[in-house]
């Protein structure tokens, strides 16, 4: 027999459920939104809500390389546009009155795949282990939150639907153990871009006070508006009325068109400047630079971040594939779109951030499943932080390794990382032997990046 457990937070009582070392709540609804419409706070209730199913994924493309990568991390998750929904977890020993960290996670995909609820990010040994509380947090994706002319179609939707999930957490989390004053928002790939630019929006500090931006890539972020364009051009067959899976099967013509437009065509939606709540491009530094003294950035990358494409790139991988210079290649390939990507862009992030008056802290995360074709790419913190052995048993990313090493560096990465949160110092540098170093950003980028010959 499940044993429940009711919550009274102010959006009225809701009903989780005990699992093992945690307690869950999920599918809460934080917003409600129609299509292309910004969202508004979802109304309180009376009768109790029964947060005991997930929360539903906004409608998406099945990916089979993300499937042979990350395993059936969707597999069973509902699908509806309407999906701004949270889930909370917290350890199950959690005492009356107690006020933990509070962790709220952005999941990445591009902006146009992944769910809060996704299995292989399931937080309850992050939870357990460091005695945080995490809300992970499912928005809107692709056409239906990141791409808008600003017109009938508004911009940064699903920019708006995380503003609002953290709203909720500040109104309400106090009931589910968690400190309303002590909250750290943390991501990857997009889910971290989000984050940076959650950091941008105004009133930022007065809802969360720490942020990690896990690979976010902003190498890409600037210089999007022609692409923005001609994606919006493409966009307008859709209206407000077209139905969600056609809606789905549209936006792989409209991504096409950002084909043309390089590197930055690899993550075509995306959060975009001049529309509510961002500043103008030319603006966004000095909006970073405001709120740099009062929000903490733990901001880091892979090694290998761009390893991850290749196997999945018929042209290069048979480059890649030749006898001696091959492995050259791959080196070449992968040391300049990860710089080209992510860490020029991170160390700037870091550096002006520090310049600005705040804190920052840069990390690298090195480690790699022994002879694993992927290496230490993108997404390999992902089995670090969340590592559960039955759902990333079998996922091509990790294939090859022992799961008792995995355990043993995700461990100490779910410690760092609720160090961080916590409002532990780190001090100046630090590192977990064979998979993460970091150190304290100064005036001058991190100069040091781990090479990798395999």
């Amino acid at each position: 027999m499940t044993t429940t457990f009711t919550f009274t937070p102010a959006c009225g009582p809701v009903h989780g459920w005990v699992d093992g070392e945690v307690i869950r709540a999920t599918g809460i609804p934080y917003a409600t939104a129609g299509r292309f419409t910004a969202p508004a706070p979802a109304p309180d209730w009376v009768e109790p809500f029964a947060a005991t199913a997930p929360a539903p994924a906004c409608p998406q493309v099945r990916s089979s390389f993300l499937e042979e990568v990350l395993g059936g991390a969707m597999a069973g998750l509902p699908r509806d546009e309407h999906c701004q929904r949270l889930s909370v977890t917290l350890p199950r020993d959690v005492a009356p009155g107690e006020r933990l960290p509070v962790m709220v996670w952005i999941h990445g995909g591009s902006y146009t795949t992944g769910a809060g609820d996704a299995a292989i990010m399931d937080p309850a040994r992050l939870v357990a282990e460091q005695r945080v509380v995490v809300v992970s947090v499912t928005y809107r994706l692709g056409l239906f939150g990141y791409l808008g002319s600003g017109h009938h179609r508004p911009a940064n939707l699903g920019l708006l639907d995380q503003l609002e999930a953290l709203r909720w957490v500040r109104r309400n989390i106090t009931a589910f153990g968690g400190d309303h004053s002590n909250v750290t928002v943390f991501g990857q790939s997009a889910g971290a871009d989000a984050v940076a630019h959650l950091m941008a929006t105004p009133g930022a500090p007065s809802l969360f006070h720490r942020a990690i931006l896990q690979s976010p890539p902003l190498g890409i972020t600037r210089g999007r508006a022609a692409m923005n364009e001609a994606m919006n051009q493409a966009a307008e067959i859709v209206t407000a009325t077209t139905p969600p899976e056609t809606v789905v099967a549209l936006q792989a013509e409209v991504t096409a068109h950002a084909a043309a437009f390089g590197l930055m065509g690899a993550m075509a939606f995306g959060t975009q400047y001049g529309h509510h709540p961002l500043p103008e491009e030319d603006g966004i530094e000095a909006a970073w630079d405001r709120v740099a003294p009062h929000i903490d950035v733990l901001i880091g990358h892979t090694a290998e971040e761009a390893r991850l494409h290749i196997p999945g790139a018929p042209r290069l991988r048979r480059w890649v594939q030749l006898p001696l210079i091959g492995p050259l290649i791959r080196r070449a390939v992968v040391d300049y779109v990860t710089a080209a990507v992510y860490t020029r862009a991170i160390r700037r992030f870091a550096t002006r951030h520090t310049r600005a008056g705040g804190t920052a802290h840069t990390y690298e995360i090195s480690w790699a499943a022994p002879g694993n074709p992927y290496g230490a790419s993108h997404a390999i913190d992902l089995p670090l932080l969340f590592g559960h052995e039955h759902t990333w048993a079998g996922t091509g990313l990790v294939a090859g390794a022992d799961w008792e090493e995995i355990d043993a560096h995700g461990r100490q990465v779910r410690r760092l990382w609720a160090d961080f949160a916590r409002g532990t110092p780190l001090g100046e540098k630090g590192r977990i032997p064979g998979a993460l170093s970091y150190r304290r950003a100064q005036d001058l980028p991190w100069a040091t990046v781990t090479r990798r010959t395999s």
